[in-house]
């Protein structure tokens, strides 16, 4: 089955996914457009996983969202890392992102994004760091943290993605409170960047600049939860959640604005328009658009050898499109989509490559559980 829709910058071809392969392992084989693959259980009884991480030893790191970093390994054991900074875990808040830092054999320095607790039921975006040592995490530093904290409980973003520079990208929402992603003065609704101390770089686009905060690196954004570093490139690639409709996928540009609430393919969930159409001058148009939204979590540039049929391709979780997209990119912008495992496993979270060359996926259910997709061949 093919359909066309416009997303924008071109019209997409949209390839429907086979279903299970019928037989002996009729549950766990799936038959897609360019590969055979198998859908294989690696952990369960987790409750809202929302990141994944792998450690050069073989093991796992995963966050929950109620406040707990599990650390897995090969053999199926858990065990839970302490030493974690206080989590405000209520709605769309708790522990999120996980970054290891680019020298992480060396120093042992992990990086974490969670709702950080404010005054008076308040909470915020906040990105801390510590050094791994066995199952506790040591000599814990905050090193960003929303100033103004507020009592919704939704768009906290938060993802984390570490550039070829070393510097530290951090993707935050603005927080139920649209307005504020075009305020330079405020980090909500932003794209930040920061030295892995917190630090911030000379050369971002609002360093020095009066009435804007030196750390913004790109504004306008609803609530980014995914951002990936193309290997080809270098660029750093997001996509955000619309409201009703407008999904998008950006390629961040130093100090580029991306819309929102300005423009946008979404529209009101009562149905009404929002802003001042779907462009205008001087904003960002995105790279590929959903509407209707699939509400995309986790993102994931395909570089391995086990799927050689992929290399290239961005892979992206659906949340309300309990499914996983396949983005083939070309020369000017997405040529076609696939979608995988629709309905198969739920609420697709996050998404990674994991050093063995095959994809992993956490689904955000509770219990929400961990799988592997490796080639069924």
């Amino acid at each position: 089955m093919k359909r066309f829709f416009h997303t924008g910058v071109l019209p997409i071809v949209l390839l429907a996914t086979a279903g299970l392969v019928s037989g002996q392992e009729a549950e766990r084989v799936i038959r897609s457009r360019d590969a055979v693959f198998r859908l294989v259980p690696v952990a369960g009884g987790l409750e809202r996983p929302w990141s994944l991480a792998f450690l050069p030893d073989g093991g796992m790191l995963v966050t929950e969202r109620p406040g707990r970093l599990l650390l897995l390994d090969g053999d199926g054991g858990r065990k839970e890392v302490r030493g974690l900074p206080p989590v405000a875990a209520r709605g769309q808040g708790g522990l999120l992102d996980l970054a290891l830092d680019p020298d992480f054999r060396r120093n042992g320095l992990l990086y974490m994004s969670y709702s950080a607790p404010g005054p008076g039921g308040t909470a915020g975006t906040a990105v801390a760091r510590g050094r791994l040592q066995g199952t506790e995490l040591r000599n814990l530093t905050v090193i960003f943290e929303m100033a103004k904290k507020t009592s919704t409980t939704m768009h906290f973003g938060s993802r984390l993605a570490f550039a070829r520079d070393g510097t530290l990208f951090v993707s935050t929402g603005e927080r139920g409170d649209r307005n504020r992603a075009q305020d330079l003065g405020d980090s909500a609704g932003k794209v930040l960047r920061i030295r892995p101390d917190g630090s911030i770089p000379g050369d971002n686009p609002f360093a020095g600049r009066p009435g804007a905060l030196g750390e913004v690196f790109s504004y306008g954004h609803r609530n980014v939860q995914g951002l990936a570093v193309n290997p080809g490139t270098g660029e750093v690639w997001a996509h955000e959640h619309g409201p009703q409709g407008g999904d998008e996928i950006n390629i961040l540009r130093p100090g580029a604005n991306y819309g929102w609430p300005l423009v946008t393919y979404g529209r009101e969930y009562s149905g009404g328009p929002i802003g001042e159409g779907t462009g205008k001058p001087g904003i960002q148009e995105p790279v590929l658009h959903w509407t209707p939204s699939i509400a995309p979590s986790g993102m994931a540039f395909y570089t391995g050898d086990r799927f050689p049929r992929w290399k290239g391709n961005i892979f992206v979780g659906a949340l309300a499109g309990t499914h996983l997209r396949r983005v083939v990119p070309g020369a000017g912008g997405p040529v076609e989509q696939e979608v995988l495992l629709s309905g198969t496993i739920g609420r697709i979270r996050d998404v990674r490559q994991g050093p063995d060359g095959n994809l992993y996926l956490l689904t955000d259910e509770n219990p929400g559980a961990l799988y592997r997709l490796e080639p069924a061949d």
